[in-house]
């Protein structure tokens, strides 16, 4: 009876032991499903294809960054796991790719794919803080300042489906409504002399943020050199946190054809963790996003439709290039999901939703 009760307790441990085994396996299996070999922070030097190489500074800021602070690679590849993998949870069964976050597209793949929006159940909903820095702070009106919270609104909930090209039809299905929201929280105004701020944070450091945990800080005022805006990435110290903005870009300012609000679109994306459309890397580069073709660098002005790079053509509409604010009109899907996953419980800008 003994050996009989010895050999179940055998059994039973072997049983167990590989149930562990198995346990453990599924748990690597997942984890190896993130792949992050394409994760990248510091970027090449694109060169300019038009006036405006400077129209966003927020790549060259994030490198800056890393090289003064070397943990925040860490925080970032952090931000970009959690991310990568709420989105790979999210994708039905027998999914091809692992959750890599770029589809077909890095390295300058041609194919279209097509990204459902996820339905994460969050109301996202973003208050925002303006100061404005200027010599004379009331250059800037509270009429520009609504009149900016209008476009943002608008940009981020309208697909504008309607004023996508003819030809364009692989685009249709991925233009959409993100499902973020903005409130002015209130507008701070300062008389400063200060003729040009740079891209070094001085303006965030001489007007810190107000709670940036929980909202969203821009700050306008004379950048210099030619450049409308750069912003923080999720993932960096919470005392520079926010956007910084030139205030000619402010719907109805003298920075055309850079004028009608579009510029904080387009930073807020980044904030939101976004990268610029061509992945900052020419076709070898990605932006991490399933439904955004490859390119080989950013578009200005109002090109025509198709411009291919990469073997397909560039989505020179999406509010991630650097074409004329009358012209960019979209996010996708994938941009979309890419966003709202930095909102999930544990994510990099869930706090703004307590």
């Amino acid at each position: 009876m003994k050996k009989l009760f010895l050999g179940l307790a055998i059994m039973v441990g072997l049983l167990i032991g590989c149930q562990d085994e198995t346990n453990n396996k599924q748990e690597i299996a997942q984890e190896v499903a993130v792949d992050m070999s394409d994760f990248y922070i510091e970027t090449d030097e694109v060169a300019s294809k038009g006036t405006m190489s400077n129209k966003c500074y927020s790549m060259k800021v994030l490198n800056r960054q890393v090289k003064e602070n070397p943990g925040l690679y860490k925080k970032m590849y952090d931000v970009e796991y959690a991310t990568r993998k709420f989105l790979n949870s999210k994708k039905p069964d027998g999914t091809p790719g692992g959750g890599n976050g770029n589809g077909g597209n890095n390295g300058g793949g041609d194919g279209d794919v097509d990204v459902e929006p996820i339905d994460d159940g969050l109301n996202i909903s973003i208050p925002v803080y303006f100061h404005i820095v200027l010599p004379d702070a009331s250059a800037v009106t509270n009429s520009q300042v609504q009149s900016q919270m209008n476009v943002i609104n608008s940009d981020f909930t309208s697909p504008n489906t309607n004023q996508l090209p003819s030809g364009a039809t692989d685009f249709i299905n991925d233009a959409t409504n993100t499902e973020i929201t903005f409130t002015l929280a209130g507008t701070f105004r300062h008389d400063d002399a200060t003729s040009s701020w740079g891209t070094n944070d001085a303006v965030k450091q001489a007007y810190p943020p107000i709670t940036p945990e929980t909202h969203l800080n821009v700050w306008v005022c004379n950048i210099g050199g030619g450049i409308l805006g750069y912003a923080q990435f999720p993932g960096g110290n919470s005392d520079t946190d926010g956007v910084v903005l030139l205030y000619s870009s402010l719907p109805g300012g003298s920075a055309a054809p850079y004028n009608e609000g579009r510029t904080l679109t387009h930073e807020i994306g980044h904030y939101l963790n976004l990268r610029h459309i061509w992945g900052d890397g020419r076709c070898r580069q990605d932006d991490f996003v399933e439904d955004t073709p490859a390119s080989d660098g950013p578009n200005y002005g109002c090109p025509s439709y198709p411009t291919v790079n990469c073997k397909s053509a560039d989505m020179t509409m999406n509010y991630m290039d650097y074409t004329d604010d009358a012209c960019m009109y979209m996010f996708t899907d994938g941009q979309r999901n890419r966003m709202r996953a930095i909102f999930q419980p544990g994510g990099a800008r869930a706090s703004m939703l307590n």
